[in-house]
């Protein structure tokens, strides 16, 4: 039976067939973000200081322009609208921040518990170091050593030299011969 033209994997997932539209998840998050930002300027204060200006003073002023008259309830309807949407987006913005710092501080504080175990490690390093220390052999106690085996040598050449040691040295009866 000859095989299929088109083979397909059983290790891969399927292609997914017609038209998919690709979202990314983080695209409204970064939206908010850069959008509760600029909530948080003095820019737009500015604007929207100036927007409110301009729209009070036509609707006050520009008899045949009044679209919103003096209680302004159009102007407020816009205002309601704008902290409607702009409170889910500063909090949606700040938990995102709460997110990036949780994540901030489990990495400082797996940073630090590898800084107080290599911290530690190098404490008892220095400490066996210490000990090993005290047991190796100071100048001080070398020369004194050295002193005390020039005494002996001394004392020893002194009787080597003394004419009945010599005498009784088997060495010294291997020299006459």
């Amino acid at each position: 039976m000859p095989e299929p033209i088109t083979r397909r994997r059983l290790d891969q997932p399927r292609r997914p067939r017609g038209f998919r539209f690709a979202i990314d998840p983080d695209a409204f998050g970064r939206f908010s973000e850069r959008l509760a930002r600029f909530l948080g300027t003095g820019k737009f204060l500015f604007w929207q200081t100036l927007i409110v200006v301009v729209w009070i003073v036509l609707n006050l002023v520009a008899v045949t322009l009044r679209w919103d008259p003096y209680p302004f309830i159009l102007l407020n309807l816009a205002f309601s609208t704008q902290a409607a949407y702009a409170a889910p987006l500063i909090l949606l913005a700040q938990n995102r921040q709460d997110d990036r710092d949780r994540v901030s501080l489990e990495e400082d504080r797996a940073r630090a518990a590898q800084t107080k175990a290599d911290t530690e490690f190098l404490a008892r390093e220095l400490a066996a170091l210490r000990l090993a220390i005290g047991e190796v052999a100071t100048r001080d106690y070398l020369r004194g050593e050295l002193d005390k085996l020039r005494g002996d040598l001394k004392g020893k050449r002194a009787k080597r030299t003394d004419p009945e040691v010599i005498r009784d040295d088997p060495r010294w009866e291997d020299a006459k011969r």
